[in-house]
């Protein structure tokens, strides 16, 4: 049995799965087996897994019709032989030593979890480190007030924590043992490191940026979404869960408002997408029918957004004041409609 299980979603990644998957073969760390889930790739995709789990035994692939991302996640966690587990999406890389530094932070610190920072890279060949944490080692309720509740209700504090969930080698102990699986094809991974995290005892964090993000154009992160609304209702009826499993609400009372501040935001973005067909004249009338929302206008009217950066800052702004004309004329203007 491997320690490691490093867990790939595939889909319509030929450019990259090669890259991606000799930054795992690099690793200083042996002791790993890598799984490959195609998530019915129409492209090269299939072949090219198949062709470099022939020349690595260590590296499974497994195909599937398409379902997303979060079904291919779940597949890969229900075939994991590792006793910890690792994600990497097809588009980026690992560090040569991100396995083995992570492996030994957690063993020496006795953690359950170890997480590091990042690094960014932007297409025109830029590159920033994001932390995860400052480093060091993180009890259940330094845990708690530092990933879990952050997740669940801080999301108009800048800066937002993000839920990246290839930055941890995850315990799968507490995976299997809390039946913790992705659901959705956005903000899957944030209700994932929320369960996680409520049953985690001790995280270890380094500073080490050892994971490579690319920030990619092409993800679904920057497309329209015609059913974003049905995807944040189902995400907001599971947060619901997870707050009442856990006992959340007292720590954060207003977390459904800011939530759907947050919530509300994203879906203003995504009606001013360049992908969606509809007209100008209808996707204001979207968003205002957004706003009217019993939940959003409830967190319109209750929560004052401040400190969010500029962009983000001056919709709220002008949501807040009923200004959705020259809202539009903001957006038509910035992503030329």
């Amino acid at each position: 049995m491997p320690s490691i299980s490093v867990i790939v979603p595939v889909y319509q990644a030929e450019a990259y799965v090669q890259d991606c998957v000799e930054s795992v073969r690099a690793q200083t760390f042996a002791d790993w087996e890598l799984l490959l889930v195609d998530d019915g790739s129409k492209d090269a995709s299939p072949a090219l897994c198949d062709q470099l789990a022939a020349a690595d035994g260590r590296i499974r692939v497994f195909h599937k019709p398409n379902g997303g991302v979060s079904s291919a996640r779940n597949l890969g966690l229900r075939e994991a032989a590792g006793a910890y587990a690792a994600f990497l999406d097809a588009d980026d890389r690992l560090e040569p030593q991100a396995l083995e530094t992570l492996w030994c932070l957690r063993e020496t610190s006795g953690a359950d979890t170890a997480g590091c920072a990042h690094k960014n890279l932007l297409p025109g060949g830029g590159q920033s480190t994001e932390l995860l944490l400052p480093g060091g080692v993180y009890g259940q309720r330094e845990i708690r007030e530092r990933i879990v509740y952050p997740l669940l209700g801080d999301r108009l504090m800048q800066p937002v924590f993000n839920g990246f969930i290839w930055r941890y080698l995850f315990s799968m102990e507490i995976i299997r043992g809390g039946r913790i699986a992705f659901e959705g094809a956005y903000l899957e991974d944030e209700l994932f490191l929320m369960e996680y995290f409520c049953r985690a005892q001790r995280l270890a964090v380094t500073e080490q940026p050892l994971y490579r993000y690319l920030l990619n154009p092409n993800s679904a992160t920057h497309k329209y979404m015609k059913d974003l609304m049905a995807v944040f209702d189902r995400f907001m009826e599971r947060k619901e869960e997870l707050a009442r499993r856990y006992d959340l609400e007292t720590a954060r009372p207003r977390w459904r408002e800011t939530s759907n501040w947050a919530g509300l935001l994203i879906a203003i973005g995504n009606e001013y997408a360049r992908g969606n067909p509809k007209s100008v004249r209808q996707r204001q009338r979207a968003v205002e029918a957004l706003c009217a929302r019993p939940e959003m206008s409830l967190a319109i009217r209750t929560v004052r957004p401040s400190g969010l950066g500029r962009n983000k800052q001056l919709v709220a702004d002008l949501v807040r004041g009923g200004h959705f004309t020259l809202l539009t004329v903001m957006y038509r203007l910035k992503n030329r409609l």
